[in-house]
């Protein structure tokens, strides 16, 4: 696949993503896909999942302890086997009703039409705060732009 397709998979799995439709971002993982992201104290979702059915579990782990106010990706950037989506998030912890929002960046790595790798990076001190219910600490780079 070129960069475009790759890019053009990616969107699919957000559209997925955003219909609930979670079966269909695993059908579009590798077996042995790698989804990561910085361990997080008190996040139980963190952390690194290997292979289809572990990932699953990631987003069992998300849609139990979050709801999603807001999930909205931006950019989305190709080359070679790697796209890049920039985005922003607003998610309210369950257990504690704290909110949190936060600019992300996740980083896919796509080879033979499946995506094998999934990185990442948002700000990990507001997600803990939340979690830890300190919605006073809970302050963004989202936040802090405006």
């Amino acid at each position: 696949m070129d960069s475009n397709q790759n890019k053009q998979l990616v969107m699919q799995a957000y559209g997925l993503y955003d219909k609930g439709d979670i079966k269909g971002v695993l059908d579009l993982c590798a077996d042995d896909v790698c989804w990561t992201s910085a361990d997080i104290a008190q996040v139980p979702f963190s952390g690194r999942y290997d292979g289809r059915y572990e990932v699953g579990e990631f987003f069992t782990s998300l849609a139990g302890t979050m709801d999603t106010v807001h999930f909205t990706p931006r950019d989305f950037i190709a080359e070679g086997d790697k796209v890049v989506v920039t985005g922003d998030a607003h998610w309210r912890v369950k257990a504690t009703g704290a909110d949190f929002s936060s600019d992300w960046v996740h980083i896919f790595t796509v080879r033979d039409g499946k995506v094998v790798r999934f990185e990442q990076y948002t700000d990990t001190a507001a997600a803990e705060a939340a979690f830890k219910g300190n919605p006073q600490a809970v302050r963004s780079s989202t936040e802090l732009r405006h």
